[in-house]
């Protein structure tokens, strides 16, 4: 008898009587979703056209950056201090959107209300990440060089810089936006009380 004859043996008297479970042994996870209506969908359609009419971003010609070059941005009156703050992750991140291997029309449409909801919710600092690549014109290239185009096209932003090695390194870039009026007030009203 040999040894594979014997294991199977061995393991049918181990196992006894059991029978095997029949071929439709599913969970019921409750009513199927259903597709959406026409009527869904062309709302949904409709929303994202008076997205994209809004948004601003420009997907025209864009300059090349170098692959293995940093970016880095500040608006006047923006101290370099609160840039290599930024740039040494100093702040805490705050939201993060990915970006790694999505069309650029995609990132486009992503960037847009990432931005303003960030900035609507008081947060000061996001980290976008969007990869880099080696050759000058690699897709995640051509993105990085227009996320540093469409960076500075926001009010909001007021100085973005590419991340250290840890956080993503020339494949992600960390975003300082501005102040809302809401927080500034806020600011203000907490630096009154303590001065009394």
């Amino acid at each position: 008898m040999s040894q594979t004859l014997r294991d199977e043996m061995d393991f049918r008297a181990l196992v006894g009587d059991v029978k095997p479970l029949p071929q439709r042994n599913r969970a019921d996870t409750g009513p199927q979703r259903q597709r959406p209506s026409e009527a869904q969908l062309a709302r949904r359609e409709s929303a994202a056209e008076r997205l994209d009419e809004r948004n601003f971003l420009s997907d025209d010609f864009v300059d090349l950056l170098p692959p293995f070059d940093p970016i880095e941005f500040r608006r006047e009156g923006i101290q370099q201090g609160v840039v290599d703050k930024l740039k040494h992750g100093g702040y805490s991140v705050q939201a993060q959107l990915h970006l790694l291997r999505r069309p650029l029309a995609e990132c486009r449409r992503m960037l847009f209300p990432f931005i303003h909801e960030a900035y609507a919710h008081d947060l000061r600092s996001v980290l976008i990440v969007h990869g880099r690549g080696r050759e000058l014109d690699s897709p995640a290239n051509v993105l990085r060089s227009y996320m540093a185009k469409w960076l500075m096209q926001f009010d909001e932003v007021q100085a973005y810089v590419s991340a250290q090695p840890s956080e993503g390194g020339l494949g992600a870039t960390w975003v300082m936006l501005r102040k809302s009026d809401r927080a500034k007030a806020n600011n203000r009203e907490r630096q009154q009380k303590r001065r009394g």
